[in-house]
């Protein structure tokens, strides 16, 4: 497993991370905690030490379930967790009109920090992160508390980093909060399909530098090849509603496309995924979501073979996709 910079925090993480969001067990369905352990503990041993998760995955249960699960290798500091702060109204994406006494007041963010230093079983946050953001908000008045109160736990020793969680699909509504040296990393989502990060994100990440965390690389499973026009997703699963109508048959089409291209230096979607996403630079980390120890030897072996050939990269400027299947 290869590792990467952290932007400035100091961390070295390995290239491929691990998205607990699953593991929460609240919006994915079909596995169960065993799994999720098993899938861990894996990670470990693959080599993968960069950890993320949110507050709000299963309501606390995955952080719960890592600081379970990785409770040795987080204390001897083999391994690097990030978190993240839920809106303090629940909604996703941050939208310009709401205020951010609704979002992200100073209470908001001390109790929440308590809570996932609690249920992490750490007495410091190795990152922290707000796991929304609109650039609109600098200029509301309650900007400067909330700001004294991420400082404040930083001082503290309670939250070693800070970053942000950029809205999906929308890197440009965090550019001017991301200047502020106590945001040290973003996560956004990038790959095949939505290339934004690259106009104007990427290049801040070089200047500053900053730490880039990829989330959704198979854009919810899309690039993986395993959505059909005729899949079924558990009762109560999410993903229902975000392959609803056409949209199964739709990324079938395009992920047929994209299988085209593949040959023996490029022997399968999920690996094409990855590798597009290491093929950057600004990339410090990336991390699909995985629930089964079978999904984490996969994905980690990625990190080996290294960036996409440039041929191939080429090609794929022309699979770019620009939706939003979140709204």
């Amino acid at each position: 497993m290869k590792t990467r910079p952290l932007g400035n925090t100091g961390y070295r993480v390995s290239e491929i991370g691990f998205g607990a969001w699953g593991i929460g067990g609240a919006m994915w369905r079909g596995v169960d905690d065993s799994d999720g352990r098993k899938a861990l503990r894996e990670a470990v041993d693959q080599g993968i030490t960069l950890f993320d998760t949110a507050l709000a995955y299963g309501e606390g249960h995955s952080e719960r379930l890592i600081g379970d699960a990785l409770k040795d290798d987080i204390r001897a500091n083999r391994v690097v967790v990030a978190t993240k702060i839920p809106p303090m109204n629940l909604e996703w994406p941050a939208k310009a009109s709401y205020k951010l006494n609704t979002v992200f007041p100073a209470k908001h963010i001390a109790a929440s920090t308590e809570q996932s230093l609690q249920n992490l079983g750490m007495e410091a946050l190795h990152l922290q992160q707000l796991h929304v953001w609109n650039d609109v908000w600098l200029s509301d008045p309650e900007w400067q508390q909330s700001l004294d109160q991420i400082v404040r736990l930083k001082k503290e020793g309670k939250v070693l980093h800070w970053g942000i969680s950029i809205n999906d699909h929308a890197p440009e509504t965090a550019l001017k909060v991301l200047t502020d040296p106590i945001f040290e990393t973003a996560q956004v989502i990038y790959n095949i399909y939505d290339r934004s990060p690259e106009k104007a994100l990427f290049a801040l990440a070089k200047r500053k530098p900053l730490g880039i965390i990829v989330r959704v690389p198979f854009d919810e499973g899309a690039l993986t090849g395993q959505i059909k026009a005729n899949t079924v997703f558990p009762a109560g699963d999410w993903r229902a509603d975000y392959f609803a109508g056409d949209r199964k048959a739709e990324a079938e089409r395009r992920s047929k496309a994209l299988a085209g291209l593949l040959n023996k230096d490029v022997e399968s979607l999920p690996e094409m995924a990855l590798r597009f996403c290491l093929s950057s630079p600004e990339v410090s980390t990336v991390i699909p979501g995985m629930r089964r120890p079978a999904h984490v030897r996969q994905n980690a072996t990625v990190s080996a073979k290294g960036a996409l050939p440039a041929a191939m990269m080429s090609q794929l400027k022309t699979h770019a996709w620009d939706k939003n299947w979140y709204s």
